[in-house]
């Protein structure tokens, strides 16, 4: 395995891409040359890249909201909390020049331009419910082994796709997934799992029962980051759009943590024959990597990616350091 580290300042906000803030706009020209007149022409005015259209796929009785873009080799990105197909607006572009792209939001999660029904389907919001959608989908597609790219939950439910139906996958890039069952293999672990479920995830639940999304998210954007203040300094719009995720993350909060965060065991992980990317945040809270490295320890990974700067969102918080890493690794696989 090789660790990689270098001191890069960290570009954005914690969730900024993850609820849809920023995207990707087309390079600058320079000057044209001089004309006869002896004049510099005025430099190309920068013409930014259309936003992929948004479009449904139904899966297996829920309209899976996605985008596209790209030809090639198959990369499916998969979001996390409080996340959706927005999450991945920096990297769609970079990403479409190698590789077919496809981007989605789980069942329960709004894509920014047509939220899904914000109603109960009659399944609990678990771990295999996502897994088996994300199987679905790459079969809905006729994807020949495509590679998996997963951001907190979402690479949790790479994870277990993997486990699934390793013929469907080509490689595994996986960035901080809260496998918070793990933590509890030692005092230091499960301490830092006792303090994320009273700080965080209790105060949580509660803002939602008595009725207070705005609260809730608050809290648990500051407690995902590790940062308090974080949820209040994002722009407005960001603020706004991670609203419309609060159904979403209120059923995440209510769910049986048996299902929602099941146990995996090393041994399942390690045998994993697919290539793998493990990335974790530099500034990410320390939880998340006890849980990185006890992954490390049982999963043959390729390499392990600090990304500078960052926090539990590193493909927001430093795209450019993130995006090359990931495409290197991709590249080679």
């Amino acid at each position: 395995m090789k660790a990689i580290s270098l001191a890069v300042s960290a570009l954005g906000f914690l969730v900024a891409l993850a609820c849809g803030g920023g995207g990707g706009g087309g390079k600058g020209a320079g000057p044209a040359g001089e004309p006869s007149t002896g004049r510099p022409a005025p430099a190309a005015t920068p013409t930014p890249t259309p936003r992929p259209a948004l479009r449904v796929v139904r899966v297996r009785g829920a309209d899976v909201h996605f985008v596209e873009r790209g030809t090639g080799t198959p990369v499916v990105f998969v979001h996390g909390s409080l996340g959706t197909s927005d999450s991945w607006q920096q990297q769609i572009d970079p990403f479409a020049t190698r590789f077919r792209v496809i981007a989605y939001s789980r069942r329960y999660h709004p894509p920014s331009a047509a939220p899904n029904p914000p109603r109960p389907d009659g399944q609990a919001y678990a771990l295999a419910v996502h897994a088996d959608d994300l199987i679905a989908l790459i079969e809905a597609f006729g994807l020949e082994r495509a590679h998996l790219v997963g951001a907190s939950y979402g690479a949790y439910v790479a994870l277990l796709v993997t486990l699934r139906r390793p013929d469907l996958v080509r490689s595994l890039v996986l960035a901080e997934p809260p496998i918070l069952p793990w933590l509890a293999r030692t005092p230091d672990g499960d301490s830092l799992r006792r303090a994320f479920e009273a700080t965080v995830l209790e105060p949580v639940r509660r803002a939602f029962a008595r009725g207070d999304s705005v609260d809730a998210l608050r809290r648990f954007v500051d407690g995902a980051n590790g940062r308090p203040g974080r949820y209040d300094a994002l722009p407005e719009a960001a603020r706004e759009s991670l609203l419309r995720s609060a159904f979403a993350m209120r059923l995440e909060m209510r769910a049986d943590p048996a299902v929602y965060m099941p146990m995996l065991s090393c041994r399942e992980v390690g045998g994993i024959r697919n290539p793998v990317l493990l990335l974790t945040g530099e500034r990410s809270p320390r939880l998340f990597h006890v849980i990185t490295e006890e992954l490390a320890r049982c999963l043959p990974a390729e390499e392990i990616v600090a990304v500078p700067g960052a926090g539990h969102s590193p493909h927001a918080d430093n795209p450019a350091f993130y995006n090359g890493a990931v495409l290197a690794f991709l590249l080679r696989n």
